[in-house]
Parts: C-alpha cells; structure tokens; sequence
C-alpha cells in the first residue's frame, strides 16, 4: 500500500496500511491450521508460487534503504517513498500467507507484521517525529533474526535453505532454492 505520488493519499494512509496488516493476519492465522500434514514438496511449491523467499530478502534490502535515508537525513518525501516501499513489500508477504505449515506462517507473519508496522512508524516519523523513526528502526533491528527464524523452519522442513535474492529470475529459475 505505498501512498500515491504527489502525495494524493490522504492523511489516514498508515492506518488504513495497519488495518490491512492486522486483517490479513487475522485471515492467515484463521486459515494455517488447516494444513497439517505437509510435506517438503508443498512447502517447496508454496515457497515457488508465493515468492516469499524474494520478498524475505526484499524486505531486508527495503529496510537498509530506510536505515541509508535515514542516515542521511533525507527530506520528508523521500524519506516516506522508501517507507512505504517497505510496507508494500511487508503486505505482500502477509498477502500470501497461510504457508502449508502453520509453525512458518506464524514466524512469516511476524516478521512481515514487524516490518509492516516499522513502514507505518517511519511513515509517519517522517514528518520530523523522531520517536516514531527511533520506533521503526527498533523494529527493523529485529527483522534478520525473524526471517533468519522462518528460513531455518523452511530448511528444516525441506532439507533446503530457500534463496532470499532479490535476483533471481523467476522465469528462468522458479525453484526457490536458487537451484
């Protein structure tokens, strides 16, 4: 959900992002109990069709950006641009929740979920709130161990580590093992 350009979303944008976030959430925890029993080769083709290994490492480059613009004392504008690529990334991994196993949806969801409501705080922030931008970075701290936990469950699970390259080519290489 990144704000339209020229700044055409209006003032309410981070919490309807928010309400997003927390009903998706709320849909995949409703839904993950279902799939009990999976196997490597779901998780493997839920891994491929969702992208979540992309998005994962999307993720992590979105919030250095934010770190670097941040550091750098970017204007406002500039500053929310990378924000809310943050979010949009955050939401689509929550969009493509449940996973097959209920354990890696949880880990995922908490994750993305982190990233997600440090974008809103950094939104927000940008305005000149330095509480809200100390909030955000506080939360993107937490981001590489939270996905490192996701990612140990999907090698766990398949007997593989997932790639998190923002590189791969999706046409050409669909296995989300980079293989």
């Amino acid at each position: 959900m990144a704000p339209a350009p020229s700044g055409r979303r209006g003032k309410g944008w981070p919490a309807r992002a928010a309400a997003l976030a927390l009903a998706a959430a709320a849909l995949a925890g409703c839904s993950a109990g279902a799939a009990a029993g999976q196997s490597p080769a779901q998780i493997s083709g839920w891994m491929s069709t969702s992208g979540e290994g992309t998005l994962i490492g999307q993720v992590q480059v979105d919030s250095a950006n934010v770190a670097l613009a941040v550091r750098k004392h970017e204007p406002g504008p500039a500053l929310r641009t990378v924000c809310a690529l943050l979010s949009t990334d955050a939401l689509t991994g929550i969009g493509n929740l449940p996973s097959p196993d209920t354990t890696l949806t949880d880990e995922l969801n908490t994750a993305f979920g982190t990233a997600a409501t440090a974008a809103q705080d950094c939104y927000k922030g940008a305005s000149g709130t330095a509480s809200l931008l100390v909030a955000s970075a506080a939360d993107r701290a937490k981001l590489a161990h939270l996905f490192g936990v996701a990612v140990a469950r999907v090698a766990t699970l398949t007997g593989k580590t997932p790639s998190t390259s923002t590189t791969l080519a999706p046409d050409v290489s669909p296995d989300p093992f980079g293989n």
